[in-house]
């Protein structure tokens, strides 16, 4: 079976990690520190804060934004529901917006729509690593006086008109969990576009201690603020997470030379339509999702054909949990009536590439 999803792991990073664990410091340090640097010039931001999961980094988020009890959200249903379960967390409601039905993005004319007095936030993904519209969806955030925050958890690598996804909202989330293009086994980071959010959100993510200034007693905490959270990254994590950007570069490559090949070799084809991708921006390409008739026996003549393929996610609204928040979503309706990811990682063989591109044109011609 050819799988849509593989760890990597180099073998490279044995040695680092060995060196990390016996170093008689495993919690947050210097390779913290050295990640978080390094992780720089991929999101195009300075700003940066490593934490354990791409879901705290959310929480982080939220919270940054003091979003609370009564405040309302808007955000996507197509997607992980990590991404809106911190929203219910934080006692805000969450407001629906559709999608584009051609991509799987948030639709920017639907959150203009449904902004009101109450919106704190927008909540943005950027589905399988092809970005949304981050002008037209910040430009609407100013005018409101709310915040932005990208749940770029597909997006690693991914460039918006140029520029690399990190560096244009006000936050923007980024999940190292086992499938990503790079994982440090989990983790996640959270890219600030103000320093002040970047300070606070350094002392929130370890119970709201301040870890940088001297102490008369470098064990004992100093007067604490704000209470916070146990959100930090390790330094095993750290040490991970630096071998795997040596490595991160040749896998966007593969991601993306096998999804160039899927785009010129399954065109045109009468029951199956590609992702309505615009030239002004560059998919990380997570995730290669296509548009079929009859997605049922599509999934299981290509599981026969030794191919997984998925929807991945499942929309959030339908969940019993989002029963208050139902609403009308007719681009959602159609993208999920179809939508389904075939292998694009950097696992995938040419020869395996080939088995999966002439399978689908025998299903979909």
């Amino acid at each position: 079976m050819i799988p849509l999803f593989k760890v990597h792991m180099p073998e490279s990073v044995i040695d680092p990690l060995r060196a990390t664990l016996l170093s008689g410091y495993i919690g947050q340090g210097r390779r913290v520190e050295d990640f978080e640097a390094a992780l720089a010039p991929w999101l195009g931001n300075s700003l940066v804060l490593t934490v354990n999961s791409g879901t705290s980094a959310l929480h982080l988020a939220l919270r940054l934004c003091n979003v609370g009890p009564g405040d309302e959200v808007i955000s996507t249903a197509m997607t992980c529901t990590a991404t809106n379960e911190p929203i219910m967390e934080r006692g805000a409601r969450i407001v629906w917006v559709d999608v584009d039905p051609k991509i799987g993005n948030i639709d920017a004319d639907d959150v203009a729509r449904k902004i009101t007095p109450r919106t704190k936030a927008i909540m943005v993904v950027h589905w399988g690593g092809y970005p949304c519209d981050l002008d037209e969806i910040n430009a609407i955030a100013r005018k409101h006086g709310i915040k932005v925050i990208e749940d770029a958890a597909h997006a690693f690598g991914a460039e918006y008109k140029g520029q690399p996804v990190g560096s244009h909202s006000d936050f923007v989330s980024f999940s190292f969990q086992a499938i990503k293009h790079m994982t440090t086994v989990d983790g996640g980071a959270l890219a600030c576009k103000d320093k002040a959010d970047y300070r606070r959100g350094k002392l929130l993510r370890w119970y709201g201690i301040d870890r940088e200034t001297e102490r008369k007693d470098f064990r004992c905490e100093e007067d604490i603020l704000e209470h916070g959270y146990k959100f930090h990254m390790n330094d095993v994590a750290a040490t991970i997470g630096l071998e795997q950007l040596k490595y991160v570069g040749g896998v966007l490559a593969k991601h993306r030379a096998n999804a160039n090949a899927y785009r010129e070799c399954l065109r045109g084809l009468p029951r199956l339509t590609l992702l309505d991708y615009r030239n002004d921006r560059l998919s990380s390409y997570w995730l290669f999702t296509v548009l079929v008739d009859d997605r049922l026996r599509f999934m299981a003549e290509m599981k026969q054909a030794g191919i997984m393929v998925s929807q991945v996610h499942a929309r959030n609204d339908k969940h019993t949990m989002c029963r208050d928040y139902l609403a009308a979503l007719p681009g959602i309706d159609e993208f999920t009536r179809r939508q389904v990811s075939i292998p694009v990682g950097w696992w995938v063989t040419e020869e395996e590439r080939d088995h999966i591109i002439q399978t689908v044109r025998k299903l979909c011609c």
